[in-house]
């Protein structure tokens, strides 16, 4: 115990609180159990660190990762047990999933400590999901999205930007405060600016690290694959590469890799929701997520330039980036007239000669442009819509 108090007494030292995710004010932090999930290396670690900091007594509190040497010798229950007899208040459990049988001991430590608080995080959004059913009475779950371009120009450039609404976007309502030129910063931050290690100059390293580990770590072990399939999976991302944005035939694609197509739709759920992809789907009854899957793209800008470097599409990219950013306060769907549909609104997405033909005057249809610096009327800068979180 002793040794886990240092680890965290370190960590706290060195931790930050000048910049924080947009998720942080709204995690009710004085729940029983809080769950936070997101794919691997967009911040979760920082963020609970963060709120220790600012927030607890270090004293009451303790932050131990569920994969340290300790939990090889003591399990997560005795740990809780220990902790909230010696006046421990808040518990937080990093990395949960990476801790055997992590679901059962946390509901026996909810159920057991009832003054007892904990928060967990998992960075295989994957394991998080699968375990969660035993404890969606007991946790609330959050996920952490990357950095949206507001994030990324306060984090790396340290600027202020307030968080504009989809109906403040469309009016071309957004201002950029002592940012005359915002395209060099765009065009920055598609590169390298999603993720928070962006900053320190080691996106191509660590992206690559995390994609290889979740095609060969993440979701054969999730699944109870093989290990051979982890080859599948990275040949069904290098098609989805080269092909995207596409509309999957799953028959053909099925017999590419060599999997049934049952498997095949499933190697396409954990893909996404490992962070690795996101699937487009159609408006089905107005039900959310059960429409049919109408066009497939890389989770975001930063995996394309990682797996293709500069011979991006970049109609894909500009489609990509609006889906990402859009997706987190929500729903986006396919159009039959133009790209996507948010709500009522309409959107077509282009570059600087993009027409107007494709959509309706009817004031709910606009156009999407990534290299202009200003919209007008219903013509509105691609870079806007990265200020929605």
């Amino acid at each position: 115990m002793r040794t886990l108090y240092q680890k965290f007494e370190t960590l706290l030292q060195s931790t930050t609180t000048d910049f924080k995710r947009y998720l942080y004010n709204k995690v009710v932090w004085d729940s029983r159990m809080i769950g936070i999930i997101g794919a691997r290396g967009v911040g979760k670690t920082t963020m609970i660190l963060q709120y220790i900091k600012e927030n607890l007594d270090s004293k009451k509190a303790l932050y131990v990762s569920a994969d340290d040497m300790y939990f090889g010798e003591n399990n997560l229950f005795d740990l809780a047990d220990d902790f909230y007899k010696n006046a421990g208040e808040y518990l937080f459990i990093d990395e949960i999933h990476k801790y055997t049988d992590w679901s059962r001991e946390l509901k026996n430590i909810y159920d057991s400590f009832p003054t007892l608080k904990v928060v967990f995080t998992g960075s295989s959004v994957l394991d998080i999901l699968k375990g969660s059913a035993d404890l969606s009475r007991r946790a609330i779950i959050y996920k952490l999205q990357g950095l949206s371009f507001r994030e990324y120009l306060k984090l790396f450039h340290n600027h202020d930007i307030e968080v504009y609404t989809l109906e403040q976007i469309v009016n071309n309502e957004v201002k950029l405060a002592n940012i005359q030129h915002p395209l060099p910063l765009f065009n920055d931050y598609l590169k390298l600016g999603y993720y928070p290690f962006g900053v320190e100059n080691e996106i191509s390293f660590r992206l690559g690290q995390i994609i290889v580990q979740t095609l060969e770590s993440d979701i054969p072990q999730y699944a109870n694959l093989n290990v051979g399939t982890s080859r599948k999976l990275k040949r069904l991302l290098s098609i989805i590469t080269e092909s995207v944005p596409f509309k999957p035939n799953f028959s053909k694609i099925s017999e590419m890799i060599g999997v049934s197509r049952n498997s095949l739709d499933d190697y396409f759920s954990y893909m996404e929701k490992a962070g690795l992809i996101e699937q487009l789907r159609n408006e089905t009854s107005g039900i959310r997520g059960l429409g049919k899957v109408d066009k497939v793209y890389l989770n975001n800008t930063n995996i394309i330039f990682n797996l293709v470097g500069e011979k991006y599409n970049i109609g894909n990219l500009r489609e990509t980036f609006f889906f990402n950013q859009m997706g987190v306060n929500n729903e986006v769907i396919s159009s039959k007239k133009a790209d996507f549909v948010i709500e009522h609104y309409t959107f077509e997405i282009g570059g600087k000669n993009k027409q107007q033909s494709q959509i309706e005057k009817d004031g709910e249809s606009f156009v999407v442009k990534d290299d202009i610096e200003y919209g007008y009327r219903n013509v509105i800068p691609l870079w806007a819509f990265g200020l929605n979180y």
